[in-house]
C-alpha cells in the first residue's frame, strides 16, 4: 500500500475558471500581510488559520495544495489540520471559480421564490451543465469560457426579498437572470 500525500485528498482540478486568478505563489506582500494577521493570535498561531485561508482564496480565487502547505508551514501545523478546516468551511473553494462567481440561496424563502429556477435559467443562459458535477465533491460549475460560475449556497440573509444571490461578494435582492446579466456585465 502506497502511502497518501495531501495531493491524494486536495480538490483543485483544473477549472476552466483558473485562467482568471493568477497561480498560487508568495510574495514579499502575501508573507508581510500573513504575518500580520498571525500577529494577532500570539496566544496561538493556529487561530490564524481562518485569516490566512480568507487571505489566499482573496488573492488566488481558491485554495490549492500548495497554499493548504503554505498556511501549514506558516502556522507550523501539519498540512491535514489546514484541510479539515477547508472542507469544514463551504465558504472555502477547492476549484477555480469563474471570473463571475454566483451564489444562488437556496433556503425555504429562496425557493419558494424560486431559486432553483433561476438556477437552472442561469445555467442556460451562461452555459453552464450543472448536471454532469458531483454537487456534494465540486459545488461550483463553471461555463466552458470560465467567465461564470453558480452554486447554491445556505441563507444569505435576506428572506423578504427572494431570491437573492451574490456576484462575487456584492448583495442582489429580488434577482431575475437579467439582473445577473448586468452584474456580470464587463
Amino acid at each position: 500500500m502506497t502511502e497518501a500525500t495531501l495531493q491524494d485528498f486536495v480538490v483543485s482540478p483544473d477549472s476552466p475558471g483558473a485562467k482568471n486568478f493568477p497561480p498560487f505563489a508568495t510574495s514579499p506582500e502575501l508573507e508581510a500581510e500573513a504575518d500580520g494577521r498571525i500577529s494577532h493570535y500570539s496566544e496561538s498561531k493556529r487561530s490564524a488559520v481562518l485569516p490566512l485561508l480568507h487571505i489566499v482564496q482573496h488573492r488566488f480565487g481558491f485554495i490549492s495544495s500548495e497554499a493548504i502547505d503554505w498556511v501549514a508551514t506558516k502556522l507550523e501545523l501539519e498540512p491535514i489540520k489546514v484541510l479539515e478546516v477547508v472542507t469544514f468551511y463551504p465558504g472555502f473553494r477547492q476549484y477555480a471559480p469563474g471570473k463571475y462567481h454566483i451564489r444562488v440561496c437556496r433556503t425555504l424563502s429562496c425557493a419558494l421564490g424560486g431559486s432553483a429556477e433561476l438556477m437552472a435559467d442561469l445555467c442556460k443562459e451562461f452555459g453552464i451543465d450543472r448536471e454532469s458535477a458531483d454537487p456534494h465533491h465540486h459545488p461550483i460549475s463553471v461555463s466552458p469560457c470560465g467567465k461564470y460560475s453558480v452554486e447554491f449556497a445556505e441563507c444569505l440573509a435576506s428572506c423578504g426579498t427572494a431570491p437573492v444571490c451574490l456576484v462575487n461578494d456584492d448583495f442582489h435582492e429580488g434577482v431575475d437572470v437579467e439582473m445577473m446579466k448586468k452584474a456580470c456585465a464587463e
